[in-house]
């Protein structure tokens, strides 16, 4: 089944909503509650795909889970020592999250596994997990040009690492912590720059001592979890979505409820700020360890702004939305420093200027990044090349656009945003599903 967006200009974005739960740290959840001993009730996980394939791979290794239903599932841990080998090969769909995290739990197994994925999965960079799993003694077979699949053996005894990290990604960290749970002494990473620390504050949940300081995280192995309560917030990337779309639309005024705004990954509401949007945050509380907040926002004159490499791990998966919003804004916004967003679902900077510029924005790249030149947005089709940001972000530029635009190829947005149409339609949206036969 084929799915577009329809979108008609003349929405608005007014009211309350509640965004789903965390996809990363839902992904985290599932993993340690699966690891830990004893029982965990998690609340709020996001039902979408991508956490729905690490659910149905833990299952597959013999872990029982309830759920989730609402939003709910009970997970009985069954250790750090307790996974069964799974008799096929573990389909990840979609999610880079998924395969890369449980290529660090794997590497430690005693029985073989591997990991599969979809089309878009099968075109992502493993290597910058699979060499550093590696110099911690595991051996894993990859695809062509270090790509999945990926072939673990098991039975192999990991020792700790101290590693430099050359890439800023909460997906290898969270890997080779969790690698650092089965291995002999202590593994010490050292980030290029500071990426989110979900995977830190829920091992601590979860009863095991993580040391942090700054851009340096160390775990000893040979430590256990334990099950827990684990609520889980709204998602800021989904959230994202409705905050440029508030800032963009004519009178609008909308208060997002419950989200997740960990100082890792709110660099969105920062660079949305820089730009001149009105967002407040409020009602600040914590939740599993995680901080929330309320946030509203209302209409806002836009302004382009530089964005530097430094600006780029704690927004680095808003960048599709943000850029709706500088193709909305007065004068020009220049990224750089963000080659990583070539090497997402697809390949974000190329994605978005192609789609831009069909909507008669000035959207130029560079190999690092892209120079936008904000304008008034004419309808059009756009193509999503099945990146499920992409196309809730273009969905979005409909509230600042002079005709309607046709979004193509929306399926994805199910790996992360389920229901993404129908609630962005109850806040003012007036956008359309259309289904065909492929």
């Amino acid at each position: 089944m084929s799915i577009d967006y329809l979108i008609k200009p003349g929405g608005n974005l007014r009211g309350r909503l509640r965004v789903p739960g965390d996809k990363s740290i839902s992904h985290r959840a599932v993993i340690l509650a699966s690891l830990a001993q004893g029982v965990s009730h998690i609340d709020g996980l996001l039902q979408g795909e991508d956490v729905l394939a690490t659910v149905a791979a833990f299952r597959a290794m013999g872990v029982h889970i309830e759920g989730p239903q609402g939003g709910r599932a009970t997970i009985e841990g069954a250790g750090l020592q307790g996974l069964q080998p799974p008799v096929v090969p573990l389909d990840m769909g979609n999610s880079g999250t998924a395969m890369r995290l449980l290529a660090g739990v794997l590497a430690a197994q005693r029985f073989d596994s591997k990991l599969v994925g979809d089309a878009s999965l099968q075109r992502r960079p493993m290597r910058r997990i699979t060499e550093p799993l590696i110099s911690m003694g595991a051996m894993i077979a990859t695809g062509e040009d270090g790509r999945p699949p990926l072939s673990i053996s098991g039975g192999r005894s990991l020792h700790g690492i101290d590693y430099v990290m050359p890439v800023a990604s909460a997906q290898v960290k969270s890997a080779l912590l969790l690698a650092g749970l089965y291995a002999k002494g202590s593994t010490t990473l050292t980030e290029p720059a500071i990426t989110r620390d979900h995977t830190e504050r829920m091992l601590r949940a979860f009863g095991y001592a993580v040391e942090s300081e700054g851009r340096r995280v160390r775990i000893l192995g040979g430590g256990n979890l334990f099950g827990c309560e684990m609520p889980v917030p709204g998602d800021l990337s989904s959230a994202a979505f409705f905050l440029v779309g508030a800032a963009i639309a004519p009178e609008a005024d909308l208060l997002l409820e419950g989200v997740g705004v960990n100082p890792t990954r709110t660099g969105i509401i920062e660079l949305l700020q820089r730009m001149g949007a009105a967002i407040a945050v409020s009602s600040r509380g914590e939740m599993g360890g995680e901080p929330v907040a309320d946030i509203r926002v209302r209409s806002s004159k836009l302004r382009g702004i530089v964005i530097d490499r430094d600006d780029v791990p704690r927004a680095i998966d808003e960048f599709p939305a943000l850029f709706v919003a500088a193709a909305c804004a007065e004068g020009q916004t220049v990224l750089r420093g963000a080659e990583e967003l070539r090497v997402k679902e697809s390949d974000r900077i190329a994605v978005m200027a192609e789609g831009l510029t069909q909507l008669g924005v000035s959207a130029r790249e560079r190999p690092d990044g892209i120079t936008i030149r904000g304008s008034r947005l004419s309808g059009g089709h756009v193509q999503s090349h099945g990146d499920h940001r992409v196309a809730m972000a273009f969905a979005v530029a409909a509230l600042a656009a002079g005709g309607t635009i046709v979004v193509h190829d929306c399926k994805n947005v199910n790996t992360s945003f389920p229901g993404f149409a129908t609630l962005a339609s109850q806040a003012g949206l007036p956008i359309e599903v259309e289904e065909s036969t492929e």
